[in-house]
């Protein structure tokens, strides 16, 4: 998917990706476990076993704030030798074994080294946090075309209850981003605490409907091995179930609680990274729909300590624009809006309304230059200051597929990633069995690579 902006590329001969072994930090967070537990049996200190949260919120934006921003960009000749790069990518892998043996060995130091309840409790909260970061290493590699990553994806999602986020945030998200019909998409004047379970709760029923629409295009019921939302879902309960006859009952609170730690921990970043964005309705001959995803739509930030801990996450725009672009190569965007500090200390931030509110409700008005009727606004929030309500679902028409006139190929592609669907051979996994005209396909069904573009986006081309 092409993106209107720019960037700032460096020469093909000078750059060097500077930040090529500051990523092997990302492999530290996931042995703060380990860490926390050493530390806790030398010193026979509590306070040790909070170490996920201290490292995390505490000295992550720290570093945030003396190291500064790196806003340089790889040339787009290099961009495809930079994701060929295998070493990126075993980066990613190898986060998972050691993430799992950090809640294994946790969970086990929970039940067995004779712990008070509050240390208990503490490093559970800080196996939530290295769960979170699980969640962030399965962001990354859920957005792969591999199959191989795309299962690695849900295994990281096992420990947190969260494999449905696999769906849900490719092909629902990634769709509807900075609308009102996103669960992920926060409003101007919504507080965290209203945010969160807006948003579990709107993720999880948009999930099992996107897979629920895609099974039944075969004729089948949903409750299969083949939904990715219950596969995922058996997952996590195969995973709790060997725990729980392994550790025993006791170790469900904790199980939960680093499970909760890791969701909120997730939805904290989507709170952040769309705050009170709103994409604007375009005319499409006698309809309207959302205009696409630009660089205007993302909060970002450059700063590189929380970059290289959560894979460039924070370059979130060019995401947005190449959701399968890997993470060492996505780039700045000069017109993004950023934010003041890297998403460790805006999540602090986050947890303090008041104070946020007085950070960046500001800043979203300047991005809009003072018209908020431009803006995602809290429905009470725009009762207040009287807008009216140009998003409002009523008026809200079904985008209907584009004009019948199309190549007589039957072959038709994605603009953004380069996925192909052919009539001929359809698509059995989205439920499209061979011969199925184009015409037929649902004007709503998206790219089931990259999950941006919707049908009217796709192009008609020559076999």
């Amino acid at each position: 998917m092409a993106v209107h902006g720019s960037v700032r590329p460096d020469s093909v001969d000078q750059w060097r990706d500077r930040k090529r072994y500051l990523w092997l930090t990302a492999l530290a967070m996931p042995v703060i476990p380990f860490a926390a537990m050493a530390l806790f049996s030398l010193t026979d200190q509590g306070v040790w076993l909070w170490l996920g949260p201290i490292v995390i919120l505490g000295l992550v934006p720290l570093i945030d704030w003396v190291t500064g921003r790196d806003d340089a960009n790889p040339p787009d000749e290099l961009i495809d030798a930079l994701e060929n790069d295998r070493y990126y990518r075993w980066i990613t892998f190898a986060f998972l074994p050691v993430q799992y043996a950090g809640l294994l060995v946790g969970l086990w130091f929970i039940v067995n080294a004779g712990l008070t309840t509050t240390e208990k409790v503490g490093l559970a909260v800080t196996l939530g946090f290295i769960g979170g970061l699980g969640i962030n290493t399965a962001h990354e590699l859920g957005h792969k075309k591999e199959k191989h990553e795309r299962w690695l994806a849900k295994i990281a999602l096992a420990p947190s209850i969260y494999g449905h986020f696999y769906i849900e945030h490719n092909r629902g998200h990634h769709v509807r981003v900075a609308t009102p019909h996103d669960p992920a998409s926060s409003r101007l004047g919504e507080t965290f605490y209203e945010f969160l379970p807006r948003t579990v709760v709107g993720s999880l029923v948009s999930a099992w409907r996107l897979e629920k629409a895609r099974i039944g295009r075969r004729g089948r019921h949903p409750f299969r091995l083949s939904n990715d939302v219950v596969n995922a879902w058996l997952m996590t309960a195969a995973l709790w179930f060997l725990i729980l006859i392994w550790l025993g009952w006791s170790v469900l609170p904790y199980l939960l609680i680093q499970a909760a730690i890791a969701i909120a921990l997730l939805e904290a970043v989507n709170y952040l990274e769309h705050y009170g964005m709103l994409r604007q309705k375009v005319a499409t001959g006698d309809r309207e729909r959302y205009e696409q995803v630009q660089p205007r739509h993302s909060w970002n930030s450059n700063n590189i300590a929380t970059n290289v801990l959560l894979y460039h996450l924070q370059r979130h725009s060019d995401h947005h624009a190449q959701p399968t672009r890997r993470y060492q190569a996505l780039r700045d965007y000069e017109e993004s809006p950023a934010l003041p500090t890297g998403y460790a200390g805006m999540i602090l931030l986050a947890l303090a309304p008041p104070l946020w509110f007085r950070v960046m409700d500001p800043r979203v008005a300047d991005h809009f230059d003072g018209d908020l009727s431009r803006a995602h606004v809290q429905p009470r929030r725009r009762r207040k200051l009287r807008l009216d309500d140009p998003v409002a679902e009523a008026r809200m028409a079904r985008i209907a597929s584009t004009s019948a006139a199309r190549a007589a190929s039957g072959v038709h592609a994605c603009p953004g990633c380069g996925y192909h669907y052919d009539e001929g051979a359809g698509d059995a996994r989205e439920g499209f069995l061979p011969g199925t005209a184009w015409s037929r396909i649902p004007v709503d069904w998206c790219c089931p690579d990259c999950g941006v573009r919707t049908k009217e986006d796709f192009i008609a081309v020559a076999n």
